[in-house]
């Protein structure tokens, strides 16, 4: 009966957290427009021959304004645009989703044991986060790429580490104000194990700033991925992706600015809606509005 209730009361706090962030119109778009552009990104291939379509090299068809035939328009290779732009948000999302997930799980565990040990533990990885903090994540993310081939594992794995120190801190400092609640005392009384005590109890009461984080972060991390590709140490053509979309366009932006409209507007209404389902969730999740 204890675990129903339980139970009960976490699914109605899931409810008004959900209730909550509807009122949020803005959020809602946003949440909208994500959910428009991940189908696309999940259907591609049933609209599209992703090898003729997307990476086929089509001469006579190049530099083609958007017409019903093609409604983007083509690229300087003959390429569909608008096939091109769907397929880029399929690897922007990947690779958005994995580096933000690796960040949070690895910077998750070392913030929750530095909250909730401290001591010299807290201090040697404290020490070692302000040292990745002081390196820009984009050039930490330039000089491990430059060890690696450019492909999809090690870019999320790149964009990944230099993101860890983030959520360290996010994590240490959410741990921090929830461990001397009692709950925690009383967990410690019965015998709990650190682990338990961490997993079930710390890390279960610091969810809002962990997810409005993760929210967030999924944007930065697809905004570092476009970087990379545009400046060539990212994902490679002919893999369409919007950073390299738009650096293939440089040469060819007078006269035909369909080229850089197209993706440039893909990153920006997904990285938009990114930071706004962050900021939905935390107004949504914030304790002081409940009613």
């Amino acid at each position: 009966m204890a675990r129903e209730r339980i139970r009960k009361k976490k699914e109605s706090q899931a409810r008004q957290i959900w209730r909550r962030f509807r009122k949020n119109r803005i959020a809602m778009a946003a949440l909208v427009v994500l959910t428009i552009i991940v189908l696309l990104a999940c259907l591609a291939d049933l609209i599209w021959n992703y090898e003729k379509d997307a990476c086929q090299i089509n001469v006579p068809a190049r530099l083609q304004k958007p017409s019903a035939e093609h409604w983007l328009g083509t690229d300087e290779m003959g390429r569909d645009m608008l096939c091109r732009i769907v397929y880029g948000a399929r690897a922007s999302l990947i690779v958005g989703l994995a580096a933000t997930t690796f960040a949070l799980l690895v910077g998750g565990v070392l913030g929750a044991v530095c909250g909730y040990y401290g001591g010299k533990l807290d201090n040697i990885i404290m020490r070692c986060t302000d040292v990745l903090l002081a390196i820009p994540g984009l050039l930490l993310a330039i000089a491990i790429m430059s060890a690696f081939k450019p492909n999809i594992f090690y870019i999320s794995l790149a964009l990944g580490i230099s993101y860890i120190s983030k959520f360290t801190r996010i994590v240490r400092s959410a741990v921090l104000t929830v461990r001397e609640q009692e709950y925690i005392e009383a967990a410690k009384a019965i015998g709990a194990k650190d682990h338990t005590i961490i997993l079930k109890h710390l890390l279960m009461n610091c969810m809002a700033p962990i997810f409005v984080q993760y929210a967030l972060a999924i944007g930065s991390r697809i905004l570092s991925v476009s970087t990379l590709s545009y400046i060539g140490m990212g994902i490679q053509a002919p893999t369409p992706d919007w950073g390299n979309m738009l650096s293939g366009a440089r040469a060819y932006i007078r006269g035909n600015a369909y080229l850089v409209l197209g993706p440039g507007i893909a990153l920006l209404l997904t990285i938009s809606a990114f930071n706004l389902i962050g900021d939905g969730l935390r107004d949504a999740m914030d304790p002081r509005l409940k009613k």
